[in-house]
């Protein structure tokens, strides 16, 4: 499981790099819009959250990237959002079942219908995660998304009880889908790409301006639209499994625009968080076990693959894991282990 993959917080001099994960992401990935401003702002706020000089930290963003640490190539990245809905609202659409019957027609349904919500307030939210496709495969993926709940749980105090995640929805090549022609166009009179860099861009007041406050029921949008909600991104296939295997469940909320899906779990019950501990390292033969360790430093946290030997607190482990966590034989560390 070993490699040279090493997770650590992103700088100001990745920015180029950062754009060309954004054009290689596609339409409909928010968090990584095609925008040297907004990309900018994101890298300098990152710097800042990471550093501790933000004045509130409940406004932390922090995102990490994916680096060789042999070669320097940055092959991904992924983010956490210390808190959503806090300084600008978090729309979604909550998927309801309301209950209709007539004992004179003697007919009874149930129908779903969506309602605007903003009830995640204070939520941490994961997310920004892309790999580049030359570096899929041997784990990378994991590590990628692993990193974050071991950042958390490196100063739990920073993060908020609850924890979510949203996959974006079904949207293919040119930016278009089902769930935004079949809804937002008509409300919002523009493209799903363009309603994208808005959300993207701005406070998010258009939504509350222009998006309707009543149910829209499910049954009356046409049937592809209907098909692609609470569905994820071919893309995001991968990321929804990771997602469930932590813990994550669907909470009938999906994305306004796509119509993407919103997982949620308990940030103590997440899995990674759940089940790492704190050992020594110690330098000896590197098999036996294999999981992913951080050097568990908050403003400087590294999190890379390792193998070694895990003997009461003790983990044996090899040099190339001491260098790219940048640790000395007998530090402590943060590790999470296969079963």
């Amino acid at each position: 499981m070993s490699s040279s993959y090493v997770m650590r917080p992103s700088r100001l001099d990745v920015f180029d790099v950062l754009m060309q994960l954004a054009e290689e992401s596609g339409p409909g990935f928010t968090s990584l819009p095609v925008h040297e401003r907004i990309l900018r702002e994101r890298l300098e706020k990152s710097e800042k959250s990471f550093s501790g000089k933000l004045e509130q930290p409940q406004y932390g963003k922090y995102l990490m990237m994916l680096e060789d640490h042999e070669s320097g190539e940055i092959g991904g990245c992924s983010a956490v959002k210390a808190g959503v809905g806090i300084d600008q609202p978090f729309f979604n659409y909550r998927v309801i079942t309301v209950a209709q019957a007539s004992q004179a027609a003697d007919r009874r349904f149930d129908l779903d219908a969506l309602v605007l919500t903003n009830e995640f307030v204070g939520f941490t939210e994961v997310g920004t995660l892309f790999l580049r496709a030359a570096h899929r495969g041997g784990g990378a993926g994991r590590l990628l998304a692993q990193s974050r709940y071991l950042l958390m749980a490196a100063n739990p105090d920073r993060f908020g009880d609850m924890v979510l995640a949203e996959l974006r929805g079904v949207v293919d090549g040119d930016g278009k889908t089902p769930f935004w022609d079949a809804i937002g166009y008509h409300f919002f009179g523009m493209e799903f790409t363009e309603a994208d860099i808005l959300s993207a861009t701005t406070d998010n007041q258009f939504i509350l301006d222009l998006m309707p406050k009543y149910p829209i029921y499910v049954d009356l949008l046409p049937p592809e639209a209907r098909e692609v909600i609470g569905r994820c991104h071919a893309d995001g296939v991968g990321a929804m499994k990771l997602l469930e295997w932590e813990g994550f469940r669907f909470e009938r909320t999906v994305d306004i625009f796509d119509g993407g899906p919103l997982v949620a779990a308990p940030r103590s019950m997440i899995r990674t968080v759940r089940e790492s501990h704190e050992v020594t390292l110690k330098l000896g033969e590197a098999t036996g076990r294999s999981g992913i360790i951080s050097n568990d430093k908050f403003a400087d946290i590294r999190v890379t693959m390792a193998d070694g030997a895990l003997a009461d607190d003790v983990f044996y482990t090899s040099s190339a894991v001491l260098d790219r966590l940048n640790l000395s034989e007998g530090a402590r560390a943060r590790i999470w282990l296969r079963s």
